[in-house]
């Protein structure tokens, strides 16, 4: 797991610039995008390709092979990741003259020949020395059909001793625990399970990293962090954008594929996950994997309380009028695919019995803004009286994702003037402030980290098997369409019976 920065001098101010930790260079290799001509590639990967050669991360003995249908030439290719890249440095342009792209079918044994033929002559060329990192960028129906095709060329293994070969494979994996299973099988007729990297970039966010630092650095947070005195969780993930171009993708997605099995589950298990023996990736996956299997699986019957599914229709987002889903391009007309998603679940293990654990995320929200909420009991009793403290919330930690990457403890004060009125008050960690331009992409931390062989980020075949198990009961119940699709306006907070699955258990939603 890369480091991104390093502490202040003792006597500096928080608000100084950091300097970045210097980025190990990884070793030579070649990586190969399938998918090259996509939206991803363009968006994601070839800024953070850019970013990396900007700090010193790539080799001059690196290349990057593009395969996709798309009858692009050499230069196609190469022109399209300049085009992504405006601000780049010199050592970006110098990289990006030997690309070298492959166009054919997936199905098509001739152009996995022609990958091994080019593969084999960047070798020579550039100096890639055999080492191979595999990228599936495409639709997930291929990424069988693409394994496959690599097994059959012979480029899913080393070709001698020394030198790598590892797959990093886009989400969603699997369409259900059934399918995910599935999937993993294909690939493990191809790939060992040590060379698969499942990629989430939220784990490569900054703040998801610091979880782990602000619970087992910091012996004031660890003591505090159990059901004696923490009195419920709220994960949220919510957008204000829509389906955008993907109304034919959500349709079979959904918010509860698309967010809540990965991202949300991740968080989730980082957030709760038991001290680990150590911070690799072994001790640290362990944990996340035993704190998901703590997850109490509900029954079908149980999921028709517990979720409530949304969809949001037309409305404001700042201030402008915005269409519902079902009048998104690619989304049919009486669509019941859900835009939003509230769970209530409980986590059966010592450290957190008795604590409900709320999720939610949606498209077409009030706020673009991902956080995990700490709210702790209140107070047993308050010597001056409620009706000095009427603006007093219990205390809460929050932990800020995005947009604005940081730390929030919410806790009372007095308010000055005679009266001893208290109320609640912030106090917040900003990494933008602390850390000025310290930060890398998400998309650069993971794949360094695929091209140094670090898993810690990537998501592990167990994990996926437990998260799926998790949200499998409640697919089951809105296939049977037990669970009623509820409608929100564009613009708001969700569906009022998302308020309803907290307001039974005396609890609210907080307001970000």
């Amino acid at each position: 797991m890369t480091s991104s920065s390093q502490p202040p001098a003792a006597n500096a101010d928080p608000g100084d610039s950091v300097v970045a930790t210097p980025v190990e260079t990884a070793p030579p290799h070649a990586l190969v995008v399938f998918g090259a001509s996509g939206d991803l590639a363009t968006r994601k990967l070839f800024p953070a390709l850019a970013g990396l050669a900007d700090h010193g991360a790539l080799p001059e003995s690196f290349t990057l092979v593009g395969v996709a249908r798309t009858p692009w030439s050499d230069d196609d290719f190469r022109k399209a990741a300049l085009g992504a890249t405006a601000t780049a440095g010199a050592l970006w342009h110098h990289l990006v003259k030997g690309f070298r792209y492959v166009a054919g079918e997936y199905d098509d044994p001739d152009t996995f020949a022609k990958l091994s033929e080019v593969l084999t002559e960047v070798d020579k060329a550039i100096g890639t020395a055999g080492n191979r990192v595999y990228y599936l960028a495409t639709v997930p129906d291929a990424f069988a059909l693409v394994a496959k095709g690599m097994a059959a060329a012979g480029l899913t293994h080393p070709s001698e001793a020394g030198t790598f070969t590892r797959l990093l494979v886009e989400k969603p994996y699997g369409h259900d625990l059934a399918s995910a299973r599935k999937l993993d099988e294909s690939l493990h007729a191809c790939f060992d399970e040590e060379q698969i990297y499942r990629i989430d970039h939220y784990m490569g966010k900054e703040t998801v990293q610091n979880v782990l630092a602000l619970r087992f650095a910091n012996a004031v947070f660890e003591p505090v962090w159990n059901r004696r005195y923490i009195d419920h969780v709220q994960i949220t993930v919510a957008e204000e954008i829509g389906v955008e171009h993907r109304g034919s993708f959500y349709e079979h997605a959904g918010a509860l594929r698309d967010i809540i099995q990965n991202h949300a589950m991740q968080v989730l298990a980082l957030t709760l996950m038991e001290p680990p023996a150590s911070v690799d990736a072994q001790g640290i996956r362990d944990e996340k994997v035993k704190l998901l299997r703590a997850i109490v699986i509900p029954s079908i019957e149980e999921a028709v309380t517990s979720a409530v599914r949304g969809q949001y229709t037309a409305g404001i987002i700042g201030g402008e009028a915005v269409a519902g889903y079902r009048e998104e391009e690619g989304v049919a007309p009486d669509s019941k695919t859900e835009t939003y998603v509230a769970l209530k679940l409980a986590v059966d293990n010592w450290r957190w019995a008795g604590v409900p654990i709320y999720v939610r995320t949606g498209k077409r929200l009030s706020k673009r803004v991902t956080e995990v909420a700490l709210q702790f009991h209140r107070v047993p009793h308050l010597a001056f009286g409620e009706r000095l403290a009427r603006e007093l919330l219990p205390n809460s930690l929050v932990l800020r994702i995005q947009p604005d990457d940081g730390i929030t403890l919410c806790f009372g004060a007095k308010v000055p003037g005679e009266a001893f009125q208290v109320r609640t008050v912030q106090m917040d960690f900003s990494y933008a402030t602390t850390f000025p331009g310290a930060n890398a992409s998400a998309y650069e931390r993971l794949l360094h980290d695929a091209m140094m062989g670090d898993p810690t980020l990537f998501i592990r075949t167990d994990e996926v098997d437990q998260a799926w198990r998790v949200v499998d009961p409640v697919l089951a119940a809105w296939s049977n369409d037990d669970v009623p699709l509820s409608h929100y306006p564009a613009g708001s907070w969700g569906p009022p019976e998302a308020g309803l699955l907290l307001e039974r258990d005396s609890r609210e939603w907080r307001t970000p």
